[in-house]
């Protein structure tokens, strides 16, 4: 028999679950703190809105407005000329009430002191009478006008908690000075002048603070959310770099073995041919060899038979002839090639060698120059914008007016000699700092014949002579003379560049202890320093150096920075 839709959809309502319209997860519809009343800070008991909008228990509002001359809304103060009738809200209250069946679980349940015999559940707790009753018990608090004066709260086991020991009273305020919840009495006593506030009114203002306090923390987890996405983008990152540089090489000496192979059969193919080329020229001499000793074969027996003739006159008609011996070739400087293992094997050697040193050399400087390449992309999207601090500056150096150039004047200026200011050294600081992660920035160095470009940490000395070196607090590298680079370690480390740098990179990993510098034009290393420790702020470091009698006027330019392709 088929079902009516009616019966269908009373079916399926049925066996659908309950929906989940509050959690204690900030991501769901309502939240624990949405259903509690601002008054006593509990879930909703009977929950009543007044016309300004607010939600309190229906008991809670009436004990305030019974205490007071006027009807003010407990929240926004709004003043109410006409006290309102209120009626309860009763999809809040069947909201408040799930929730208390949700929650109600965890809780011990809480029985009425008044109840004889079997105790009910209790339904309120009066901080006046200081106790806790069921419904039942209840009703006079409802009915009687100095009752209905008393405060009620949710029922608790430790009502105690909530009533002054000294006085026995509720305790209905809070003592801003000494930071504890007092009774009226107690602020004509102890409390007297003290600052004190309603509860409501501090729990709420405790409550902003606590969300304050949620949304730093939230951000916090969020920014480590987000330093666990880069970490592991950077290790992936790595790995596929590593996976590349270990797919190259492997290419790389394969491609070497194959060019050795190549070449050593190339090798063996001269031997052979050399061989070979010996032994034919051995079968030729052996054959003209063979030939001549047939002909004196021939003479010799000729000879011996004249020497036992007795024709005298054919003798005689022949001898000159026969005396002297037949026409042979000289063998005493004659012989093959055989230096098939020696000079020529050495000399191929040698070539082989030479051949594969620039092969590889091409194929190692290639390579290399594609990882500072593939580095150097990866570094740039660390790009920062700097700009020179003029409060640093030594009074000698002229900054521009938009902090990315600076040069050696020929006068100084007059300036305040402030403890940042370099006062002997030409020397400038950028107004940026870094105390973590990483950055990277370009300067210009083109047409100088000296200068230092590096970073600083935020204590250096700025006064007097200054020596550059990671112990003073400075990672730098420098040109001198016009083609004598240098990174200033201790001691100073000589560096040998193919071609003359023109824009000067800048990479600092802040954790990682790294500062390196690249030749971005060529996009070549520099130097690097590793392994150092960092624990203050550092700035960038730039000095344009002495003018070297116009020869080093060029400026040092901070210059945006440019993806490599």
């Amino acid at each position: 028999m088929a079902e009516s839709s009616s019966q269908t959809k009373g079916r399926r309502r049925s066996s659908m679950e309950e929906p989940e319209i509050f959690s204690h997860d900030s991501s769901s519809l309502l939240s624990e703190d949405q259903l509690l009343c601002s008054i006593c800070l509990d879930v909703f008991t009977d929950p009543v809105t007044t016309p300004c909008g607010h939600n309190f228990c229906k008991s809670c509002l009436g004990q305030c407005w019974d205490k007071s001359q006027h009807c003010l809304c407990p929240l926004c103060k709004e003043k109410f000329t006409k006290r309102p009738e209120l009626k309860i809200n009763t999809t809040l209250r069947e909201v408040a009430d799930h929730f208390k069946k949700k929650s109600g679980s965890d809780k011990p349940e809480v029985l009425c002191d008044a109840c004889n015999g079997e105790k009910l559940k209790a339904l309120k707790s009066c901080l006046d009478c200081g106790l806790t009753f069921c419904k039942t018990h209840l009703e006079t608090h409802n009915h009687v006008s100095k009752l209905k004066k008393h405060k009620l709260i949710n029922p608790v086991e430790n009502l105690e908690d909530y009533i002054c020991q000294k006085h026995e009273r509720a305790l209905e305020l809070f003592c801003r000075d000494d930071q504890t919840c007092v009774c009226q009495f107690c602020t004509e006593g102890d409390h007297k002048n003290h600052n004190t506030v309603p509860i409501e009114e501090e729990s709420r203002e405790k409550k902003t603070q606590l969300v304050e306090t949620q949304t730093d923390v939230q951000q916090m987890i969020q920014d480590r959310l987000k330093k666990i996405k880069e970490i592991k983008h950077s290790a992936e990152q790595s790995k596929r770099s590593t996976e590349k540089e270990k797919a190259d090489s492997v290419e790389v000496f394969t491609a070497l073995i194959r060019s050795i192979e190549r070449s050593q059969a190339e090798l063996l193919e001269v031997m052979e041919e050399k061989q070979k080329a010996a032994e034919t020229q051995a079968e030729g001499l052996i054959k003209e060899l063979e030939q001549e000793i047939s002909v004196l074969k021939r003479r010799n027996t000729e000879l011996e038979q004249l020497s036992h003739t007795e024709e005298h006159l054919h003798l005689l008609q022949i001898y000159s002839s026969m005396c002297s011996p037949p026409h042979t070739k000289n063998w005493t400087e004659i012989s093959i090639n055989t230096d098939v293992s020696g000079d020529t094997v050495r000399t191929a050697l040698s070539q082989l060698q030479q051949t594969l040193n620039e092969k590889l050399t091409k194929t190692l400087n290639d390579k290399l120059k594609e990882t500072v390449s593939t580095e150097l992309k990866r570094i740039q999207q660390y790009a920062v914008d700097v700009t020179l601090d003029p409060d640093t500056a030594h009074p000698d150096l002229i900054l521009s007016a938009d902090g990315k150039q600076v040069t050696r004047g020929d006068t100084r200026q007059k300036l305040p000699d402030t403890p940042q200011r370099f006062d002997y050294c030409v020397m400038v600081l950028g107004q940026q700092s870094f105390s973590s992660g990483r950055f990277y920035y370009e300067v210009q160095v083109r047409g100088k014949t000296k200068w230092d470009v590096g970073v600083a940490k935020e204590n250096i000395n700025r006064k007097g002579k200054i020596t550059l070196t990671p112990q003073n607090g400075f990672w730098t590298v420098a040109l001198r003379n016009e083609n004598q680079y240098k990174a200033f370690a201790d001691p100073p480390v000589p560096l040998t560049l193919r071609e003359k740098v023109e824009v000067v990179g800048v990479f600092v990993d802040y954790e990682e202890g790294l500062v390196s510098f690249y030749d971005v034009k060529s996009r070549s290393h520099i130097y690097s320093f590793t392994g150092q420790t960092f624990t203050e702020k550092l700035y960038p470091y730039f000095s344009p150096c002495n003018n070297e009698g116009g020869k080093n006027s060029a400026p040092l330019i901070i210059s945006p920075v440019f993806k490599t392709e």
